[in-house]
């Protein structure tokens, strides 16, 4: 499977080198439109710290669009942004999935009366890793424990305590769960990271870990947005761009102003400067019901009682109940497996980007720009 793996990522950086217009490619612009919407819905409803991993909604969603049909399955490939991706979607999405190497589980969990169609079962293995389990919604302990039991196996318990309660009425739960670490190319060092203040808002300060590192980085500004753009290159092919409004800019006027386009426009202006770089350790774990959030951008249907989910069971009425995901994300000095992680000291002073402010994050996958993560840092040291 390693083999295959790399197989697939160097074909990946061989089409993007070449400037090539794949259907990988195409699948990772459409898809970020979504990415960038479904954020933009679900932070509007907090003012504390959010992440969602907007491709792990995705490949749930597909997951569900395996066995969907009608207007169910036509909301939900549309609503991805990959209904026009017609050849080769679920291989696609399979090779973007297992390319990344992300910690991530799906899984969709039917009520006991429900019998799932095993082709569908199979294909969802197939393309996503996801299974399909039956758990007793009326117990409702033992309906929390297997799915927590589950995902905390899934993720090598890195994501533990899914969900805290569940509805005995329950007919499906879709659970997405992921796990991302920064794994830096360019490590900083622990010696270097001391307390700093950092400006929640014009009332709170804290006073928090911070990172610190000088070197050669990729940056960009946005002038129109008012915000810098900052590129910290991870292992495994992905990085992470970290946002930094002007002190007189909302961060939410960053968030509603965020599209695919707008993402790939800061990705393309990079360019790489001498930079101090200065960003607080976080850890964030974040639990989110997606149902009202996907609501909104236009997946309803498979929530309510006219449902065609016909592919996944026989059984009549099935509708889906919930859409939970659980997102856990740990940024420290951490760097690769080389562990260098000394700085480089320049004969001039280089400027300093200092991230002592609320700021937003996008991971993404280099060779694709697939987004694979956004979220928000208002208070570091809050999950």
């Amino acid at each position: 499977m390693g083999i295959i793996s790399l197989l697939i990522s160097s074909s990946l950086l061989a089409v993007c080198v070449l400037g090539q217009t794949t259907g990988i490619e195409e699948l990772a612009t459409k898809n970020a439109d979504f990415a960038t919407r479904l954020y933009s819905t679900a932070s509007s409803t907090s003012d504390d710290n959010v992440v969602v991993s907007t491709f792990g909604v995705t490949l749930a969603l597909a997951t569900l669009a395996v066995g969907a049909g009608g207007t169910s399955r036509s909301e939900l490939l549309q609503g991805i942004g990959v209904a026009s991706v017609e050849k080769d979607r679920e291989i696609l999405l399979q090779q973007l999935r297992e390319t990344t190497a992300q910690i991530q589980a799906t899984g969709l969990f039917t009520s006991q009366q429900i019998e799932a169609d095993a082709g569908f079962s199979t294909r969802v293995k197939q393309f996503y890793d996801a299974n399909v389990q039956n758990v007793n919604y009326a117990n409702g302990v033992m309906a929390k424990g297997s799915i927590n039991d589950y995902v905390r196996g899934r993720t090598g318990g890195k994501v533990s305590d899914m969900v805290e309660s569940v509805d005995p009425q329950t007919m499906a739960m879709l659970i997405s769960a992921a796990y991302f670490t920064g794994q830096w190319q360019q490590p900083f060092n622990a010696s270097n990271t001391q307390e700093e203040r950092f400006y929640v808002n014009k009332y709170t300060i804290v006073q928090v870990p911070m990172m610190f590192r000088s070197d050669k980085y990729y940056l960009a500004y946005d002038p129109t947005l008012k915000v810098g753009i900052l590129k910290l290159p991870c292992e495994e092919g992905m990085a992470m761009l970290v946002l930094l409004p002007n002190e007189d800019v909302d961060y939410t006027h960053i968030e509603e102003s965020i599209t695919g386009h707008v993402f790939r426009g800061w990705v393309a202006k990079l360019k790489k400067t001498k930079l101090e770089v200065q960003l607080p350790r976080f850890s964030l774990k974040q639990s989110n019901s997606l149902k009202m959030s996907l609501a909104s951008l236009g997946i309803k249907e498979i929530f309510e009682s006219n449902a065609d989910l016909s592919g996944i069971s026989s059984a009549e009425g099935l509708k889906l109940s919930e859409v939970v995901q659980k997102v856990a994300v740990d940024v420290d000095e951490t760097g690769g497996s080389s562990g260098y992680a000394s700085n480089n000291f320049f004969t001039t002073l280089p400027p300093r980007l200092t991230f002592n402010r609320p700021f937003i994050f996008i991971v993404y996958h280099e060779a694709t720009k697939c987004i694979f993560y956004i979220g928000r840092v208002v208070d570091p040291t809050k999950n």
